[in-house]
């Protein structure tokens, strides 16, 4: 694992694969934090108007109370949203950052817990001082709470889609020479197998040579597991010729001269 000259994270797998990671930097940090607190002030005065209400009983209890939920919704806040949106609260979500394991691990919920427990810490004296400087002084952007829980907070830009007549273009597809087979395909190939795929493709240039062959040999396996089509279809053409034809159907429309042959196939 490295970071680059661009704020960037490399992280590289055991099998030789490499993700790489844009660090999201202390003013981005600044500002999603900003967003979840006016959230949090809107929680906590809607909260706090209710529990209002019980100063008929008792002023002191009343106010007791409000500062108990104020604190409660504070620390709860980060840790619910982070939780169940996958490292992500309304902030983060609107400015495209994650919180993620530091190593590309899955993000465990006692991390979560620790990075907001912290929080406090790094807001220190005010508007997030301490943190900031920590952030400015970590290799990978990393904020007190963030060291302590092993996690950095990403960037995740908009991924324009590849172009798939250019991605895909060019060699002949056997597969399409069955086009009931093909359907099944359609039918048996989940939408994040199909994705995974895709991205295996894309990527490929990205994967030493080892590395390469072994994956496409796993997706190839996996995607012939769910349809079998003839050997005289698949003779010759090696796994990641295999996987391109099958993305090929997926992703993209039947030409006109195959879909006048699919109609005329009984199903």
């Amino acid at each position: 694992m490295r970071r680059s000259k661009t704020s960037t994270l490399l992280v590289q797998t055991p099998e030789g694969i490499v993700f790489s990671l844009m660090l999201a930097g202390p003013v981005t940090r600044f500002l999603a934090w900003a967003m979840d607190m006016v959230c949090i002030g809107a929680l906590s005065g809607a909260v706090g108007s209710a529990l209002g209400l019980l100063g008929l009983l008792s002023a002191d209890f009343a106010r007791g109370m409000i500062v108990l939920v104020g604190f409660v919704i504070q620390i709860g806040y980060g840790i619910v949203m982070e939780r169940f949106w996958l490292g992500q609260t309304l902030g983060k979500r609107l400015l495209r950052l994650r919180v993620m394991d530091a190593q590309g691990l899955h993000l465990q919920f006692n991390q979560i817990v620790i990075r907001n427990l912290l929080r406090f810490v790094d807001m220190l004296p005010a508007f997030y001082l301490v943190g900031g400087i920590a952030c400015l002084a970590s290799r990978r952007a990393q904020r007190l709470g963030d060291f302590a829980a092993n996690t950095i907070v990403v960037r995740n830009p908009k991924i324009q889609e590849p172009d798939l007549d250019q991605l895909l273009a060019g060699k002949f597809n056997s597969l399409r020479e069955y086009p009931h087979l093909a359907a099944r395909l359609h039918q048996r190939v989940s939408a994040g197998e199909a994705r995974v795929a895709l991205r295996a493709l894309i990527r490929r240039d990205e994967l030493d040579a080892r590395a390469r062959v072994e994956l496409f040999g796993e997706i190839a396996a996996h995607l012939r597991s769910l349809v079998e089509f003839p050997p005289e279809t698949t003779e010759g053409i090696t796994d990641e010729q295999y996987v391109r034809n099958v993305v090929d159907i997926l992703f993209r429309p039947q030409r006109p001269e195959r879909q006048e042959i699919s109609q005329a196939v009984p199903r």
